[in-house]
């Protein structure tokens, strides 16, 4: 195969040398439903934006798609060479579309990160577990939410009047487009002897919502403790 994609790439000169093309097609992935949120924020802080002079979600999303389709068509172009004899024409080839895959990715991660800061923040408030019976005055929990790489670690204690006293009660997270909320609750015995009460894992999709949203997580299969939080995107 005597084709060459030189041509194709000729505008790009950026390298990511340390990341594998698997590695960078796992990380990019823009739903259509994160899409459709963009719009709904920008709708919402549309003088805002247009007064900071900001690029519109309808040009950076355009600028994604752009690149996507630029990476899809090298990523196919890789494989053809992959599978071509190794001629020198193809080698080269071959190296070129590897260098162009590269490079589009790179631009779609700075139209990402760019996306992602305007998607506001989540205001997420503690508003206590609930265990029915499981619970009981003088026991201490951890709960911690890891969102990408923000972090939320905070301890609590039930009282004998079943108040529970939390050590911190609001926290402040970045949306993100393609994480997921992962919560994981700990019961307090000694320090020998934590008991991990639950984890799970949650969509954050359903939370772009202009009201205050409260929160019942089943921490464990059965739902016998839950995790009431508050969220409100703003």
């Amino acid at each position: 195969m005597n084709l060459s994609v030189n041509y194709f790439f000729v505008s790009y000169s950026f390298r990511l040398s340390m990341c594998t093309l698997n590695q960078l097609q796992a990380e990019m992935c823009l739903s259509t439903a994160v899409i459709n949120i963009f719009f709904r924020k920008r709708k919402m802080d549309a003088d805002r934006n247009t007064a900071d002079g900001k690029p519109s979600v309808e040009e950076l999303y355009d600028a994604y798609c752009i690149q996507r389709r630029l990476r899809d068509g090298a990523s196919k172009m890789v494989a053809a060479f992959n599978s071509a004899t190794g001629s020198r024409e193809a080698r080269e080839s071959l190296s070129e579309a590897n260098k162009g895959f590269r490079e589009c990715t790179e631009h779609m991660c700075s139209l990402e990160s760019e996306l992602e800061s305007q998607m506001g923040e989540f205001h997420v408030k503690m508003k206590g577990l609930a265990g029915f019976a499981r619970l009981c005055a003088g026991d201490q929990y951890e709960v911690l939410m890891r969102y990408g790489r923000q972090r939320w670690r905070l301890r609590g204690r039930v009282e004998v009047s079943n108040k529970q006293m939390w050590d911190s009660e609001e926290y402040v997270f970045l949306p993100l487009v393609t994480e997921l909320l992962s919560i994981k609750v700990t019961e307090l015995k000694s320090l020998a002897n934590h008991v991990v009460v639950g984890s799970v894992s949650c969509e954050m999709l359903d939370l772009f919502c202009p009201l205050p949203q409260t929160l019942a997580v089943d921490i464990n299969d059965l739902g016998t403790v839950k995790l009431n939080l508050e969220v409100t995107w703003r």
